[in-house]
């Protein structure tokens, strides 16, 4: 019996417990927007994200809080099944995996807590800048960059149980 990728189930909890702390200080060290400069072109910066990648949809009224609540939890099963189903064997994509759904839990769990996903790191370049995110967000499009090269430059054969043929 081949063994489950679920095993990386850790490394999504790494992420939401990184993902969560960071938040937690900032929200209580900082008022919101305000800012520290870390070194030039990346500065922290306390806002509320009540929109989704981007602050898409953020002044939606109130509705895409449930939203986002549904998707973030369907994606997140989703994702944890294709862990257990997946073999341990292949590493880039069980990590991958779990880097997108602990980001997913630890954006879900800022959405059921407070209504909006709490963002600081701040990328800049003179007057260019780029939207605010957080560890969690770090960890989705890392993820999803992984899931991106793994769909395009790796080969992904299958050995048949039954006649010992490799499929494609």
């Amino acid at each position: 019996m081949k063994s489950s990728a679920i095993k990386w189930v850790w490394l999504s909890l790494l992420i939401v417990i990184l993902d969560q702390i960071t938040k937690y200080y900032i929200s209580h060290q900082f008022a919101l927007f305000e800012s520290l400069p870390i070194i030039p072109g990346l500065k922290l910066t306390y806002v509320h994200n009540t929109g989704a990648a981007f602050s898409f949809l953020s002044d939606a009224g109130g509705w895409q809080r449930w939203l986002f609540i549904t998707l973030s939890s369907i994606i997140s099963v989703v994702l944890l099944s294709w862990l257990k189903k997946h073999p341990a064997t292949d590493l880039w994509l069980a990590i991958a995996l779990a880097l997108v759904l602990g980001g997913a839990v630890g954006n879900l769990a800022d959405r059921i807590m407070f209504g909006y996903v709490i963002d600081f790191i701040v990328v800049y370049y003179e007057s260019w800048y780029w939207p605010a995110f957080n560890v969690a967000d770090s960890a989705i499009s890392i993820g999803v960059v992984m899931l991106i090269i793994d769909s395009f430059w790796f080969d992904h054969a299958e050995v048949s149980t039954h006649s010992g043929d490799i499929k494609k």
